[in-house]
């Protein structure tokens, strides 16, 4: 619930106030940078003025998980993880399932230490609310969202999972 939280929140706050706050860079792994794109906003003469009223895009009357399914990732697949080292400083765990038996087996087997961890999942193969609220009930109180496991897989090169992501490392 803290990512559709997040999310709620940021169209609330919305793209145009967005822009006058700093960033804070949580995580980098790695890609092209950006700098060339903003090349022409730079150097734009004089201190922006913001219009006086700016017309706020409304948060979505009910947001919900069931709005999300279903989730498929196709670059991802049950199958063995061999571990690696990673360096992503501050990374809060992250596990990565689906809705298939090694899933459910392997969280089973690694549930006390997701639960130590307070590590989120991401369930990023999953039809429909039902289904994910099966997947749920395997580890009470821990929070799982169905989320598009693409871009994760892509920048860390995965093809299969259950897995644990955290700041030193994958491992299944």
């Amino acid at each position: 619930m803290k990512i559709l939280k997040m999310m709620v929140l940021m169209s609330a706050v919305g793209c145009s106030t967005m822009g006058y706050a700093s960033l804070t860079v949580v995580g980098d792994l790695g890609g092209k940078p950006t700098d060339t794109y903003f090349d022409a906003v730079n150097d734009q003469p004089g201190e922006f003025t913001p219009p006086e009223s700016v017309d706020q895009p409304q948060a979505p009357a009910q947001v919900s998980v069931a709005s999300a399914l279903p989730v498929r990732t196709p670059e991802l697949s049950p199958g063995a993880v061999t571990p690696r080292k990673l360096t992503l400083s501050g990374m809060p765990p992250v596990f990565i399932i689906g809705d298939d038996d090694l899933s459910r087996q392997w969280l089973a087997q690694r549930g006390g230490e997701l639960t130590r961890l307070n590590a989120t999942g991401f369930v990023v193969n999953v039809a429909d609310q039902d289904r994910l609220k099966a997947l749920q009930a395997l580890l009470p109180g821990s929070e799982m969202v169905p989320v598009s496991g693409s871009d994760l897989a892509r920048r860390l090169q995965l093809t299969h999972y259950p897995l644990i992501i955290t700041e030193k490392g994958l491992a299944q």
